[in-house]
Parts: C-alpha cells; sequence; structure tokens
C-alpha cells in the first residue's frame, strides 16, 4: 500500500498542485507573521532599553497627570546627588513647547514634547545616534522620528513657540532615538539643556531622576539608597528601581506592543488557513470521488478499508509536510524581508532578523494539521466505496442528495442560525462597545456555521434564479446551469472559499461607510459651523486669548461666534471640567442634545452632561457643590444634556462661572460665516487674527471630516491588503475545483464536441460555470457582509446611522465575477484543445 500511495501521488501530482499552493500561502502567511512580529519584538526591545540599564537607579514619576507637580523637584535632585551611594544624577523635565513651522504656526495636530538632556554622555536617558547633545541655550537635538517627519536636519535653524508666549530659535545639533515611546514619536519630541526646557515649558521638577552609582556598589544598593530620599522627602506616585528592573519593564511593555501586531496578523492569517483548507477538502474529496474504481480494485485484490483510509491520509500527510516545509522557508524570507522594508522607512527599528524554531515548527505544525484534518472526511469516504463500485464508470461526485438531504441540511442549520440571531438581538441591547461588538463578531462565526451547512442548498436555490436568462444565452448557458446544479456540494466548498472573504470584506467596508455617514451626521448636528479655533495641546491650560473671539465678533464678515470656556474645578468632592458658553444661549449650545430638564440659565443653576451626572449621582433638582476660586457654592442642576456635546461636564450661566473663576481665555472659537462671504476670504482673515498666537489651531468642518474619513479609508485599505491572501487562495480553488471537474468529465466533454460544440463554446460553458460558482459564493458573502456589518456599527457607538456602501459592493461583485473568470481560463483552454478520439476513450 505504501508502494501505491506513492505511486499514486506521482501520478496525480498535477491535480495536487492547487492543494500545494494554498497550504505554502496559509503556512507561509503564519510563519511570515511570526518571523516579523519576533523580529519586531527583538527591534522594540532594543529601543526600550535605549542604555536604561546602564543606570544603577532610577526614581520615576507617575505622568497619568501631566499638568500636576510630579514630586520631584530641584531640592530633591540635589539630595540624591549628595548620597554616598551615588557617583551622578540628573533629572529628566518633560513638557510642551511647540515646533513652528515655515509658516510660523505649530507644526502637526498637537505640540511638540521638550524633554531635556545633560551635558554628561552617561546620564543621557535617550541616546544620540548622530551629531551631539546640546550644549548652550540655542542648541537643540530632535528626536530621529521627528526628523523624518519634519525634515529638519543638523545645521537647520527651528523655531520653537515657549510656554512664555514667545518664539524662540535654535540650531539642530543632533538626533536622538526616543525608542518606542509613543507619545514621543507621535507628538514629536525636541531635546534642550535643563535650563531651556524649564524655561520653555514653565516646568521646574522632572519626571525621572536618573543616577549613576559609586563604584563597587550594586544597583540594589543605589536604588535603596534613593529610595529612601525620596520616601524621606514625601514623594508621592514615585516608583524606584533599579536599572536593571526598569529596563525589563520596558522590554516587556515593548513586547506587549509587538504581541498586539502579531495577535492582529495573525487573525488574517487564521483566515488563510481557513480558507486553505477549504480547498484542500474539496480537492481530496474530488479526487476521491475521481479515483472510486481505483479505490474499490484496491478492495477486490484484497486491500482493507483500514488500508484505504490510511493511504489517503498518509497521502495528505506527504503533501502537507512538504509543502508546509516550503511555506515556512518561504514565510522566513517574507517576514525577515517585509521587516526590512520597514526598517528601510525607519532605520530605528534596524535589527537582525529572529527567526526562531518556534516559528518555523509552528508554521509546520499548522499547515500539516490542516492537510490532515481537511482530507479526513474524504478519506472516510474512501473507505466506503464497495468493491462492486469497480464494475462502474463515470460516477460523478456529490451529486445532490434529494429532498431528505435538503430537510436534513435545513435542520442542522437551523440551530447554528437560531444561535446566532439570538447573540446579536442580545448584543443590540448591550451598551455599545468591545463587549457588543465581540458578541456581534461570535454570532457571525456562528452564523456562517450555518451557512457551510446549508451551502449545497443555496447553490441550487441561487442557479435556479440565474438558470432561465443563462439558458436564453444559447447551449453554453445551458450546459453550464446544468453542470453547476450538478454536484452542489462540490460547488458550495469552492465557493465558501470566496464567501470567506467577501463577507469580511463587505463587512470592513459597511462598518467604515456607517462610521463616515455617522460622524458627518454628528458633526452636523453638534457642530453647525464654518471654522473652529482650537489650542494645540495646552499643558498649561492657558487657553485662547479672549481678545480673539471678539475681534471676530466685531468683524461683518462673521455671521456667529460663540465660545466654551472652562476651568478644573472640584465639584462633590471629584475634579471636573466647569464652565460656561459665550456669544450663545444654553439652549443653542445644547442644540438637541437635551435629555431631560430646562435650559433656563438661572443664576444658581448648573447644566450637567450625562456622563458626569452618573460619575457624580446627581440629577435634575440635585443640588450639588461647586469649589470657585471665591469659596464653595450650591448649585441646583436644571438640566442633563447628551455628551456628545460642545458643553463641558458641569456649566454654568456665564455671570456665576465670571463670578466664581478668573477666566477670560477660550477653550474653543466656533465661526459661522456671514452670508456671501466665501471660505478663501474668511480663512486669509482668520489666519491674520490667529497670527500672533501659533499655538492656535485652525480648521474648518470639511478638514474635520476629511480627517475622519481619511483615518476610515486607510483602514478599510489595510484589512483589504491582510486579506488579499485570501482572496488569492479562494481563486485558486475554484480554479483546482473546475480543473479536477474538467478531468473528470473528459468523456463527457469530447462527447458534446462530437456532437458539434465547438472550441469557443466549451471555453464559453466553463467560464460561465465558474462565474456562477464565484458569482454565487459572493452572492452569499455581500448578503452576510452587510447584515454583521450593520450589526457592527451599531454596537460600536451610539446613535450610528447606516449606510450601504453600494459602489463599493457593485465593484466586489464585478471583481467576483472576474475572480471567476481568471479561475475558469486554464481549464477552459485545456477542455477545449483536447483531442476528441482521445477523450472519448479515457477511463
Amino acid at each position: 500500500m505504501l508502494r501505491t500511495t506513492l505511486a499514486g501521488l506521482r501520478l496525480h501530482r498535477g491535480r495536487l498542485f492547487t492543494t500545494a499552493l494554498a497550504i505554502v500561502l496559509g503556512v507561509m502567511f503564519v510563519t511570515g507573521t511570526l518571523v516579523f512580529t519576533d523580529t519586531m519584538s527583538e527591534s522594540y526591545s532594543q529601543q526600550a532599553l535605549s542604555g536604561v540599564d546602564d543606570f544603577d537607579a532610577l526614581a520615576v514619576a507617575d505622568r497619568s497627570e501631566e499638568a500636576a507637580p510630579t514630586g520631584l523637584d530641584g531640592e530633591l535632585l540635589r539630595e540624591v546627588r549628595a548620597l554616598a551611594e551615588v557617583d551622578a544624577a540628573a533629572g529628566l523635565i518633560y513638557g510642551s513647547a511647540a515646533l513652528l513651522d515655515e509658516r510660523g504656526r505649530a507644526a502637526g495636530q498637537v505640540a511638540t514634547l521638550a524633554v531635556s538632556m545633560p551635558e554628561e554622555e552617561a546620564l543621557h536617558r535617550y541616546p544620540v545616534v548622530e551629531g551631539r547633545a546640546p550644549q548652550v541655550a540655542d542648541e537643540v537635538a530632535l528626536a530621529t522620528a521627528t526628523h523624518r517627519q519634519t525634515g529638519h536636519g543638523i545645521g537647520d535653524r527651528v523655531e520653537v513657540h515657549g510656554v512664555d508666549g514667545r518664539t524662540h530659535e535654535f540650531t539642530v545639533v543632533g538626533l536622538v532615538n526616543a525608542g518606542v515611546d509613543s507619545l514621543m514619536n507621535f507628538r514629536g519630541t525636541l531635546f534642550y539643556t535643563p535650563d531651556t526646557t524649564a524655561a520653555l515649558t514653565g516646568r521646574d521638577d522632572f519626571v525621572e531622576i536618573d543616577a549613576v552609582g559609586a563604584d563597587g556598589l550594586s544597583q540594589e544598593e543605589v536604588a535603596e539608597a534613593v529610595a529612601a530620599v525620596v520616601e524621606a522627602a514625601g514623594a508621592e506616585g514615585v516608583d524606584v528601581s533599579t536599572g536593571q528592573e526598569y529596563a525589563a519593564l520596558l522590554s516587556d511593555a515593548a513586547s506587549l506592543q509587538a504581541e498586539v501586531y502579531a495577535m492582529a496578523l495573525l487573525l488574517f492569517a487564521a483566515v488563510a488557513v481557513f480558507v486553505g483548507g477549504l480547498v484542500i477538502y474539496n480537492t481530496f474529496a474530488i479526487l476521491i470521488a475521481q479515483r472510486q474504481t481505483e479505490m474499490a480494485l484496491l478492495r477486490c485484490v484484497g486491500a482493507t478499508r483500514s488500508q484505504v483510509f490510511r493511504s489517503v491520509l498518509l497521502e495528505a500527510l506527504i503533501v502537507g509536510l512538504l509543502s508546509s516545509a516550503v511555506g515556512a522557508a518561504a514565510g522566513a524570507g517574507l517576514g525577515a524581508g517585509g521587516f526590512a522594508v520597514l526598517s528601510a522607512a525607519n532605520p530605528d527599528m534596524a535589527t537582525a532578523s529572529v527567526i526562531t524554531p518556534t516559528a518555523v515548527a509552528v508554521g509546520l505544525a499548522v499547515g500539516t494539521v490542516v492537510t490532515l484534518v481537511s482530507a479526513l472526511v474524504p478519506a472516510l469516504r474512501a473507505t466506503g466505496v464497495p468493491p462492486l463500485a469497480a464494475l462502474r464508470t463515470g460516477a460523478t461526485a456529490h451529486a445532490p442528495g434529494g429532498r431528505r438531504a435538503g430537510v436534513l441540511r435545513a435542520a442542522a442549520a437551523l440551530p447554528f442560525l437560531a444561535a446566532s440571531a439570538a447573540v446579536c438581538a442580545f448584543a443590540l441591547r448591550a451598551e455599545p462597545g468591545q463587549a457588543a461588538m465581540g458578541m456581534v463578531a461570535a454570532s457571525g462565526v456562528v452564523a456562517f456555521v450555518g451557512v457551510l451547512i446549508l451551502g449545497p442548498l443555496l447553490v441550487s436555490a441561487l442557479t435556479a434564479l440565474v438558470a432561465r436568462p443563462l439558458r436564453r444565452t444559447g447551449v453554453s448557458g445551458m450546459l453550464a446551469v446544468d453542470n453547476s446544479r450538478r454536484s452542489p456540494r462540490r460547488a458550495a466548498t469552492a465557493m465558501v472559499a470566496l464567501t470567506v472573504g467577501v463577507t469580511l470584506v463587505t463587512g470592513f467596508s459597511v462598518v467604515s461607510s456607517t462610521m463616515e455617514r455617522t460622524i458627518d451626521h454628528k458633526l452636523d448636528a453638534q457642530f453647525p459651523i464654518d471654522y473652529m479655533l482650537s489650542k494645540y495641546y495646552d499643558e498649561q491650560d492657558t487657553g485662547i486669548p479672549g481678545r480673539i473671539a471678539q475681534r471676530l465678533q466685531d468683524d461683518g464678515d462673521f455671521d456667529e461666534v460663540y465660545t466654551v470656556r472652562s476651568v478644573d474645578a472640584e465639584v462633590a468632592g471629584r475634579m471636573s471640567r466647569v464652565g460656561a458658553v459665550t456669544g450663545i444661549s444654553l439652549q443653542e449650545a445644547a442644540g438637541e442634545a437635551l435629555l431631560e430638564g430646562g435650559l433656563d440659565g438661572a443664576p444658581g443653576t448648573a447644566v450637567l452632561r450625562a456622563d458626569a451626572a452618573a460619575e457624580l449621582g446627581a440629577g435634575v433638582g440635585d443640588t450639588v457643590p461647586v469649589t470657585t476660586e471665591e469659596g464653595r457654592r450650591e448649585v441646583e442642576v436644571t438640566a442633563v444634556v447628551d455628551r456628545e456635546t460642545i458643553l463641558p461636564e458641569v456649566t454654568l450661566p456665564l455671570e456665576d462661572f465670571g463670578a466664581g473663576f478668573d477666566r477670560e481665555n477660550d477653550d474653543i472659537v466656533y465661526v459661522v460665516l456671514a452670508d456671501g462671504v466665501s471660505q478663501e476670504r474668511a480663512h486669509a482673515e482668520l489666519e491674520s487674527v490667529v497670527a500672533d498666537e501659533p499655538t492656535v489651531a485652525l480648521d474648518n468642518a470639511a478638514a474635520i471630516k476629511e480627517q475622519y474619513t481619511g483615518m476610515m479609508d486607510q483602514l478599510f485599505l489595510a484589512v483589504l491588503g491582510l486579506l488579499a491572501l485570501t482572496i488569492v487562495i479562494a481563486v485558486f480553488g475554484i480554479a483546482n475545483t473546475m480543473a479536477l471537474s474538467v478531468l473528470e468529465r473528459t468523456r463527457e466533454s469530447a462527447l458534446l464536441r462530437a456532437l458539434g460544440l465547438s472550441r469557443g463554446q466549451m471555453r464559453l460553458m466553463l467560464a460561465t460555470e465558474a462565474v456562477i460558482v464565484s458569482g454565487i459564493g459572493a452572492v452569499v458573502g455581500v448578503a452576510l457582509g452587510v447584515v454583521f456589518g450593520a450589526l457592527a456599527g451599531r454596537t460600536m457607538m451610539e446613535g450610528t446611522l447606516f449606510a450601504l456602501p453600494a459602489g463599493e459592493i457593485a465593484a466586489f461583485l464585478v471583481c467576483a465575477g472576474l475572480v471567476g473568470l481568471l479561475a475558469g481560463v486554464l481549464p477552459a483552454r485545456r477542455a477545449a484543445r483536447a483531442s476528441i478520439t482521445e477523450s472519448l476513450t479515457d477511463q
């Protein structure tokens, strides 16, 4: 039997090519992902350490509230330096100072970070990778990420707007690797001398004190001494650790980032492997059906059922192992190559590729196990071939099972569909969020199992819908319809591979369109404005000078100018944002966001946002204490508004706010243009008004919408790219099904040719058949994607508005048709070119 199995593999190696290719692609994705993320984890760990383990002790303050004092001040630094256990120490100042662009405006969407760098190299928290550290007041070093984002390099002159309201000029003298600190890389970071950093940011405390110990002492001894000083100073929220301990902490955090990427990529790899498993199953099922005469003859000459079963599994094992080995090797190269491309774009991440035995072993195991499991059912079916079947020829696999089989399938699918509907109903009643979205995703998987069971019935039903118009196209269309209905189970298995990809792509498209429409509606409802002025990240909470709104209100080109101003204040023992609106009434500011109560704005009253009301445990009619600069005051809650509003957490009448707080600057200024004023003219006037305030951002409603839309489009394109491999495997699956079907119907095709069917008609018949299979898969996928995409959108956030991306769905269906044509090209060409006489003698 072993020799027979090996001979069968050699004989049928061409028919197993697509199976092998599906395994190779799936394993390549899995192994490539593991190699890529293992290398990324190593790179992140190296960057996260950034020489941290060279310090003997680090006192790190809590950064959760950047504006709050850290407890690490100059006096504490002097005490640490005075310790006998410490050879040298430096404090790390951390604050905001906006880097200006060529227009004199703040670069980016948030103010850049300003971080101090001591002159002594041994005390550098972040390594200088090019040039040198700043040594005098007008010198600066850029983080490498900021260098790439802005294009500024060593020798350039840059301008920075400090907290003192002045613009300062610096010369770039070095580039610094800021590691994997996401905030520093996102906001952009500039490194200055300690004195300059303090002047720019207005900070006189540190977020870290880094110490190098005296010779002969362990890190633990130095850390204990520093911890004792910190404890004696009463600094709260400060954690003291050794350099090695802090390095391990940063390394673990960096590895966690890589694991997040790995989980996302492996999820898509799992989809690709699942689709590959369907292709493998279908291939073996067709091969077993085509070889039933061969199997029966083996039984006739003495082979037992178990031997036949083991021979099929052995074929699967050999194909799985060899294909997995190729896939693992290709995946290792793909992962290393992918990271090399990433490193070219971000040189800070450059490191040697990490190819672990685990990554290779996982790829081999996944490919082999999936192949064996996929071949299990066909192998069991092979043992059921009776010896007398050897006397029969031309049997067709997977013939329709009749009405009884259809009833059984419907009965088997019903529990899965019912369970999916129940989970969806529960998710819709739950609060929108990750948990509800997870339930929708789980229900989608369950529903897909039901659809998988119903697959042959769906193929028969949907084929019947297109049967009449296709029959009118001629003989080729009529034969294509009959061939599609002849083996619905085989067609269903082939189309499911494509259905998986189309479902996911359609679902993400629906979610993206729904979110874009919802965001547009919310912006139009809550911000019926033309322009919005806001402060870039405002650590000192200075706000926008009130004179700007006043100047705009005096300008006839602007019909409405209203603002929100607020401060942090204690409300019922909890810090909240307390504020007021100017230039507009409370009723107009709240709009449709009023949930309960009234908005009369009477003295001594307050309006609570819904989230603040829940945290304070207060509602309409309750009285809450507000601590103002003039003392404690009791205010009555007269209204609760939705959190999706321009109002702060606690809104007071403007007179009450002005009496309790010395705040004339605004958080945000909203501007509505007068009739007939062009956008270009208004934009020019607004830029002239804020010319002296480089950290005031100027946005219009269209730009805000475009920003959200751009984010959703990028996410959709990323998902589409990751699902591309799944679509490719599905194409190979359909092509393989068509090719094996052509081989199975060799004599039948020759007979049709002998009866007058031309080569062109033969090609058209097989191409139409492939398009029917792929089209049905796409239609089912679109239906599932629309349903579960809409449900996912409902559970993402409250008040979502469903949007059907009709254009994109039409494109998906057209692409599915093209996929069918592509999959049917080679099989159709082979069938059309086959010799009629040789094919009629085929056994």
